[in-house]
């Protein structure tokens, strides 16, 4: 193997678009090793991690690209550097805007160019996503942040500068919205309607959305808060100004709230919003308190699925309803796991749709072990796998100087491989994510990994159970109905929403009696 690298001096470009460029060159024929991204001192870290970094690169600066190639000797390391720039042009703003496309180096110099903007997306590394989040608010800009790794501290600042100056601050962290049916970062195609949601997750808002649109309804508005917004230091800032915005909102006339399990005293903070927003508000927090929604006046959802269905049915269709999880399908399952299979392993790009499965099982178990469980007994700090176990990708801990698994799923890929090695394990859950921003065939890249994890099982004469789900509308692209034909094909079974998924973990661990 032989590594050629390039710096780039003065040559930015946003991290949502490095990280497709990416993983899009990390496809490219011969290539052992692509890595695309700006010379901060975190990525040149991860460079160092991997045995990449070169003296060239460690001089690189902040405003310098490097792009880091590993191929083998026989391969054209001059031709697929000329590859890699051919996808850095692709998505230069010329390229996607036409020439007259103007590109702005500052957000000041953009709010004075355009003074009819009034949002700003800050997509760069957590070290300085702050700072152009304070320039955008001060120049009267609603903001989301895509970017995570930005300290709390900042965040909690952030936030009360935009609460004073009537604005959103949407993140950090932030990876969905759809604001005027305009998705934002990572979202799907639902039609316009009126349910309100404010999230602090973006694949339980993204799930929430799609069960909507599946049921016949559509969404007003989607305000994503970031996933730390009711945790105790924050406080729940943007979630109670995204409750009063909707109530104030014509368009909108039922409001769904989406989150992680929430700090306790901000959970009550919230939920006091409720008597207010003269509205139904339906809650799904994870793990919450039944008892606490009712009390307020809200409509307690036990799933993301529920949140869906009763948001429907309060503004639109009062029978609207949803096929539950056929039994026949569990059973059978179980009839062909040998003795030793016992535990179930999630492997999730979508933290929520994580989370949801993970509840679900914890029902039936407590031998239950995540990166993201809340009992720090429990929490997962690496390899490998401990009883039944659900790993979020999408967490900082897997993100940090990497693409999020929605776009690069590798070390998903990897790990799957790796799970098939285990006598002991019965199934693996894995969730797909369709539409903007996400990587444009997620189960296509995912099927060798599939076929070779099925293999491992079927030559140590075990049968493993892999369920999938999609989570899309018809109007995504690429399209829903051939991502679970190809998933049936190679033999998943297939869940109809992140809800059924859970399901499906926990009765198969009940009914074979392994959890």
């Amino acid at each position: 193997m032989s590594i050629t690298a390039v710096v780039k001096k003065n040559t930015y470009f946003d991290s949502v678009s490095l990280m497709s460029i990416s993983t899009r060159a990390n496809q490219l024929p011969g290539v052992e090793q692509a890595f695309v991204a700006m010379g901060t001192e975190m990525n040149k870290g991860v460079l160092s991690n991997l045995g990449l970094l070169t003296p060239d690169l460690g001089a690189a600066g902040t405003g310098d690209l490097v792009i880091v190639v590993e191929a083998g000797e026989e391969a054209d390391h001059t031709a697929l550097l000329a590859e890699i720039e051919d996808l850095l042009v692709q998505k230069a703003p010329s390229a996607r805007g036409g020439a007259d496309t103007v590109t702005y180096r500052t957000i000041d110099g953009a709010a004075r160019a355009v003074p009819e903007a009034n949002l700003a997306i800050v997509a760069v590394n957590g070290a300085y996503a702050g700072r152009e989040a304070r320039k955008a608010l001060e120049n009267g800009l609603h903001v989301m942040v895509f970017s995570d790794n930005v300290p709390i501290e900042e965040e909690v600042r952030l936030k009360q500068l935009a609460h004073s100056k009537g604005l959103f601050m949407m993140g950090p962290d932030c990876g969905t919205a759809i604001i005027n049916n305009v998705a934002l970062c990572f979202g799907n195609a639902v039609r316009p309607g009126t349910v309100g949601v404010v999230a602090a997750s973006g694949t339980g808002a993204q799930e929430v959305s799609v069960r909507i649109h599946a049921l016949g309804a559509g969404v007003s508005q989607l305000i994503g808060t970031g996933g730390r917004d009711l945790s105790e230091q924050v406080g729940g800032i943007m979630m109670i100004d995204g409750i009063r915005a909707l109530a104030d909102d014509p368009g909108t006339s039922v409001i769904v709230l989406v989150s992680k399990p929430p700090a306790p005293a901000v959970q009550d903070k919230v939920l006091a919003e409720i008597a207010g927003a003269g509205k139904p508000v339906v809650v799904y927090f994870v793990g919450g308190s039944e008892a606490a929604v009712t009390a307020a006046g809200g409509h307690f959802a036990a799933s993301t699925q529920d949140a869906a269905l009763q948001a429907v049915r309060l503004g639109v269709d009062a029978h609207a309803a949803v096929d539950e999880l056929a039994a026949k399908q569990v059973d059978e399952v179980c009839a062909r796991l040998a003795p030793e299979q016992r535990y179930v392993r999630g492997l999730f790009c979508g933290g929520t749709l994580c989370d949801e499965s993970m509840y679900a099982l914890l029902e039936v178990s407590d031998n239950v072990w995540s990166n993201i469980q809340k009992d720090p007994g429990r929490r997962l700090t690496g390899s490998p796998s401990v009883g039944h176990t659900f790993l979020d990708f999408g967490d900082d801990d897997f993100t940090n100087g990497r693409p999020h698994p929605m776009i690069d799923p590798s070390l998903r890929l990897a790990r799957l491989v790796q799970e098939a090695e285990d006598p002991q394990v019965a199934v693996i859950l894995m969730d797909f994510v369709l539409g903007f921003g996400a990587h444009e065939d997620p189960v296509g890249v995912t099927l060798p990994a599939i076929a070779q994890a099925r293999k491992i099982a079927s030559d140590a004469g075990r049968h493993l159970e892999i369920v999938g789900y999609v989570l899309g509308t018809d109007l995504d692209t690429p399209d829903l109905a051939a991502q679970v034909a190809a998933l049936e094909a190679a033999g998943v079974t297939v869940t109809r929403s992140s809800t059924e998924t859970g399901r499906f973990a926990r009765e198969t661990a009940r009914k074979a009696h392994r959890a």
